[in-house]
């Protein structure tokens, strides 16, 4: 039976991080809120023993109620964020990743934002950056400038059930709460910002070209695009991200020119294709790091990653059946 302080219920997905766990564990202990008006629900993706008994170890010494839910059925963030929300008790859900750290206002602020009919309050992610970034860094740090991230963001439980819950065919971290929120947006729901409900999103180290494996997420901009297409133009990228179809284009030019003996017209095409290249990467080191291993990593994968997110999008649009560029 639902206590009658409990007021939130804070959802964490985890995903074989317990040490990044652990440190958003003790954040959500430290909120300036009374230990029995909110619950924490951790959500494992990965049924991962180290997390099952570190949850168990939180639960044991509080201050807070913390529960354990392993993901059972669908996988993904989205899968385990509605684990975690269908499992909890309190009329408000709250949303956090697991390595954020909210700060001790966080909750409160959040719980403020919900006066006459709101359905659901975006917080704020703060991204601290080193001088002169990587590329990596900077666009994680756009978060910042995000409405309704899950790294911080609020919902009556019934907005939630109405919604349907996040999509769970978005399988990665990527789109997921932009469908979520403009699902809300499509329905008229009166929709707030909560300035004062502040989560802090360190960057984690990254590999070397991890912006190449990112390059996946683009085939979940079909399905956000396939179901909010209006939204979508207007809020996410006006129109499609030609560069990288003009460079994927010279690059197929030139090879086809190439094989079939017309060196002049491959020679004018290749020159397109580093042409557009070069811009690319010098965009991509414009306010970033200069040194010299990130311009190598620029170089490689400013060339790279036109032909990898052209093909990712258009694998989306064939797998979600959309006309999308």
């Amino acid at each position: 039976m639902t206590a009658p302080t409990l007021r939130a219920s804070v959802v964490v997905p985890t995903y074989r991080r317990p040490r990044l766990l652990d440190r958003c564990l003790a954040a959500l202990a430290a909120q300036d809120l009374p230990p029995e008006a909110y619950e924490v629900i951790v959500t494992d993706d990965a049924g991962c023993r180290e997390t099952r008994r570190l949850v168990q170890e939180w639960a044991a010494r509080g201050p807070m109620p913390v529960h354990y839910v392993p993901v059972c059925c669908g996988h993904g963030p989205a899968a385990a964020r509605n684990a975690g929300w269908r499992a909890a008790h309190a009329p408000i859900i709250a949303f956090t990743d697991d390595d954020c750290e909210p700060v001790p206002g966080w909750l409160r602020a959040g719980l403020a934002g919900f006066v006459d009919g709101v359905a659901a309050v975006s917080g704020r992610v703060l991204v601290p950056l080193p001088k002169g970034p990587t590329d990596y860094e900077w666009n994680a740090a756009q978060l910042a400038r995000s409405e309704f991230v899950t790294a911080s963001c609020f919902f009556r439980r019934e907005a939630l059930a109405a919604a349907g819950g996040l999509d769970e065919r978005f399988r990665l971290a990527w789109r997921e709460d932009t469908d979520l929120f403009f699902t809300l947006l499509s329905r008229g729901a009166r929709l707030a910002h909560a300035e004062g409900a502040v989560a802090v999103h360190p960057v984690r180290p990254a590999r070397w070209g991890v912006s190449l494996r990112q390059q996946r997420k683009s085939m979940y901009n079909a399905l956000l695009y396939k179901k909010h297409a209006r939204l979508y133009r207007e809020r996410i990228q006006p129109a499609p991200p030609w560069h990288y179809y003009g460079a994927v284009g010279a690059l197929l030019a030139a090879g086809a020119a190439g094989a079939t003996g017309h060196r002049r017209l491959a020679a004018g095409a290749a020159a397109g294709w580093l042409a557009l290249t070069v811009r690319f990467c010098a965009m991509r080191l414009r306010g970033t790091s200069h040194a010299p291993g990130h311009i190598a990593e620029m170089a490689v994968t400013s060339a790279l990653i036109p032909p990898l997110s052209v093909f990712w999008r258009l694998r989306g649009a064939v797998k979600f059946r959309v006309l999308f560029l």
